[in-house]
């Protein structure tokens, strides 16, 4: 060992950086690359048909649907950010990703997790104007402001990766290149580096969390509000199709909540490598390949639409 080997790593001097190997042998890798396989055409499937449904059907041009579209694109692009590298890694037998790589990971990954949040704040909106101002829901979500929502949506989360983006590829690096988890992750990309955060680093991260919690705190608050007024609702029928509407969003904002918020803040005593791999897979990989299945389980709408379009395809042939 060499003295200079103590010196921290210049960011330049970093050319790649290695990902978790999940299995030693071939046919494992194998494996994991099928299953990866698997749930990413599950995803490019069921976010692509409700995309086409959308797009398509004039009867689905409304504010829910519209926000919908946005929140399945984030999904493609979230999973495709991941997933593809990981499959890659496993087929060819390697660990390695890029500086370059690693960097467009975080960047990418950060802002359309970021911007997917911000459209389930704003689903969330939608849910309570329809189901407690419905007088008023043509006003207050036209096509302008459904299109300037949907604009700052994007645009907080693609400040939101900069920020970051930047903030942590600037720290010198003091414990080599392996990184224990399946992508370019932040956390991980942070125990390389010669101390845990720097001051900029903090004040981003404590903004961000700021913004997450206000984000929480008004979808809880929108729900409140929902289920006070549906309960109000003299009619049983009446009381469940407004349950119906809900449910879907809810589904999926709490599986998005609860995987991330495990994943973050668990105890430091309970952390390993392998349930920190297994809880990044459940926020990172698991919620774009399931938000399409909840949703059209319970939208007979868009079921429907789905169905004509299978039948459609199945016409040409």
């Amino acid at each position: 060992i060499t003295p200079c080997s103590f010196l921290p790593l210049a960011i330049g001097s970093v050319s790649e950086f290695l990902l978790l190997a999940f299995a030693d042998t071939q046919e494992l890798q194998l494996l994991h690359f099928a299953l990866f396989l698997g749930i990413y055409l599950a995803a490019l499937l069921g976010n692509g048909l409700i995309l086409t449904a959308v797009a398509c059907d004039h009867r689905l041009h409304t504010p829910m649907y519209f926000f919908l579209f946005n929140l399945a694109l984030l999904d493609l692009g979230s999973i495709s950010t991941t997933v593809p590298k990981a499959m890659a890694n496993s087929l060819w037998d390697t660990r390695a990703i890029s500086y370059e790589g690693c960097t467009a990971q975080v960047l990418f990954f950060l802002f359309f997790f970021g911007a997917e949040y911000s459209v389930l704040t704003i689903m969330a909106y939608d849910r309570y104007i329809a189901i407690c101002k419905p007088l008023h829901y043509g006003t207050l979500l036209d096509s302008r402001a459904c299109a300037q929502m949907a604009a700052a949506a994007w645009g907080s989360g693609f400040l939101n990766a900069i920020l970051h983006t930047a903030s942590t590829f600037s720290l010198p690096l003091c414990h080599g290149n392996a990184l224990d988890q399946f992508f370019c992750e932040i956390p991980q990309i942070l125990k390389l580096s010669c101390s845990s955060s720097s001051p900029r680093e903090f004040v981003f991260l404590v903004v961000s969390a700021c913004f997450a919690f206000g984000c929480f705190v008004f979808i809880v608050v929108s729900y409140v509000q929902i289920f006070r007024a549906v309960l109000r609702i003299p009619s049983e029928q009446g009381r469940y199709k407004a349950f119906s509407t809900c449910l879907p969003h809810l589904a999926v904002v709490s599986l998005f909540i609860s995987t991330v918020l495990f994943a973050h803040l668990k105890p430091p005593s309970i952390s390993s490598v392998l349930l920190d791999t297994v809880m990044t897979f459940l926020y990172s990989v698991v919620p774009p390949s399931v938000n399409p299945l909840i949703y059209s389980m319970r939208n007979q709408e868009l079921k429907d639409i789905v169905s004509n379009l299978f039948a459609y395809v199945h016409l040409q042939h």
